[in-house]
């Protein structure tokens, strides 16, 4: 911050400190110590002000706020430069001189710091497991399920069964696989799924056939009534120009990242006739973060561990 600045903000907030201050002790001035019967002149529905003083209390709660302003404003940075007499958390790479001040930043720094020396040999036990083993483990699921609850519920859900645009977590259908290693990837690293735009390239019709083509014979469900479409020119279509991505049985791609195209449940996007069709036509993308630098390897494998867990609570439930 430049002294111009710095002295502007300081001026600034002792002005106001000092003009606080007169008008507090200006007022008292004249006021009578006792009450009395005297009004003010001023009356509205029968209520009249009287000239009585302010309560002793309020006046003495005033005057403590300015003190504990003017101290906050010395042990803590708030008059431009000023860093405060507070010491704070010692960074030599942020301060020449190697001294610093009490800062927000640098608490927070600090809070990590003492977090990360805490539970970092913890994180660290389960990172050197194998994760079907962290997956078994209660005390992992539990460190699991709160790193989940307070970075992935937001767009998965606090259940993980996932919600429009984002995947269900506890089944089996994945776009990227549901091995161990792989989920892992998945949140370390990220995805990225694209599924481009097929209306210029087919035509409306060709959108309308391929989407009754999916919906009918990979899917085994019945068109609408309104359907005007052709499943067997929809086939012809998906395997001149699908078969690439979701394979020649619409069975997905994991490399790639394409879905299944015959379970209804692995559409992100819905699997109705017209979802079906908007998705050909408009195509779709979808953005998994990377967590490697928000979270770290070994909280990303407490993840993985706590997220395949889910998956195979569905095969216990079905066995």
């Amino acid at each position: 911050m430049t002294t111009f600045w710095s002295s502007y903000i300081s001026v600034l907030t002792l002005g106001s400190l000092i003009g606080l201050t007169w008008l507090l002790l200006s007022t008292r001035k004249g006021q009578s110590k006792d009450t009395t019967d005297h009004t003010m002149g001023h009356s509205f529905d029968g209520i009249e002000e009287y000239d009585n003083p302010l309560p002793k209390w309020w006046f003495w709660l005033f005057v403590a706020t300015l003190v504990f302003a003017v101290g906050y404003l010395v042990l803590y940075p708030g008059l431009g430069n000023w860093k405060g007499l507070l010491p704070g958390y010692q960074d030599p790479t942020e301060f020449a001189n190697g001294e610093a001040g009490w800062t927000g930043a640098h608490e927070w720094e600090k809070e990590m710091a003492k977090a990360d020396a805490r539970f970092g040999p913890i994180f660290a036990k389960f990172a050197a497991m194998p994760i079907e083993d962290v997956a078994n483990d209660p005390q992992a699921l539990q460190m699991g399920a709160r790193l989940f609850a307070s970075n992935c519920s937001v767009c998965h859900g606090s259940d993980a069964k996932g919600a429009y645009g984002f995947p269900n977590l506890t089944d089996q259908d994945w776009r990227w696989g549901g091995a161990p290693e792989t989920i892992k990837a998945s949140i370390l690293n990220g995805r990225h799924g694209v599924m481009p735009a097929w209306a210029e390239v087919i035509g409306e019709q060709g959108v309308a056939d391929v989407s009754a083509y999916v919906l009918s014979n990979l899917e085994g469900r019945s068109l609408p009534e309104n359907a005007r479409a052709d499943v067997a020119k929809g086939q012809e279509i998906f395997a001149a120009n699908c078969v690439a991505c979701h394979g020649p049985e619409g069975k997905g791609t994991p490399l790639m990242g394409a879905p299944d195209l015959t379970h209804p449940q692995a559409f992100i996007y819905g699997s109705s006739f017209a979802q079906l069709q908007q998705t050909i036509r408009y195509g779709r993308q979808g953005q998994m973060p990377a967590q490697v630098d928000m979270q770290g390897n070994d909280k990303v494998h407490l993840l993985a561990a706590y997220v395949y867990s889910l998956s195979r609570e569905e095969v216990a439930e079905a066995d």
